[in-house]
């Protein structure tokens, strides 16, 4: 006799917290067509180990900086087949390229951060006694007024 594999699902509950998100976000995904939760005999959402990696997806793309609206548009189009695929395909790659400039506003941000962080750490132990006017400083990182 061959045994059935029974199919792990989850609450909302327990859903949420393996997807580090709250049941109000899951439930406003749901309303925007972004999730589509099984529904068991007395009409209780319940999710599978499918939606946690569909909802671990859509979290990267959002980190990526992509709208809800994107988002929807991508799923609405991903429910259309493979004709959408030159849509879904330029999507991410417009995603990619305003994701990219992000990083690289950040990594300047964080560049500026570590040289101040280094400028008073050599302050503070004594190994710089170097003054720079501000103005000075702003000119040097490319924030000349």
């Amino acid at each position: 006799m061959q045994e059935i594999e029974k199919k792990v699902t989850y609450s909302i509950g327990q859903f949420a917290t393996i997807v580090g998100l709250s049941a109000p976000t899951i439930r406003y995904y749901e309303r925007e067509k972004l999730l589509n939760p099984h529904r068991d005999h007395a009409d209780r959402r319940y999710f599978t180990e499918t939606d946690v990696s569909w909802v671990k997806f859509l979290l990267h793309l959002k980190g990526t900086g992509m709208s809800i609206q994107e988002l929807k548009l991508y799923v609405k189009w991903r429910a259309q087949g493979d004709a959408t695929i030159p849509n879904r395909l330029a999507l991410l790659k417009e995603t990619r390229n305003d994701f990219m400039e992000k990083y690289r506003q950040v990594q300047h941000h964080l560049q500026i951060l570590n040289d101040k962080i280094s400028w008073y750490e050599k302050k503070e132990t004594g190994a710089s006694h170097t003054e720079e006017p501000f103005g000075d400083y702003l000119t040097r990182i490319g924030h000349s007024e």
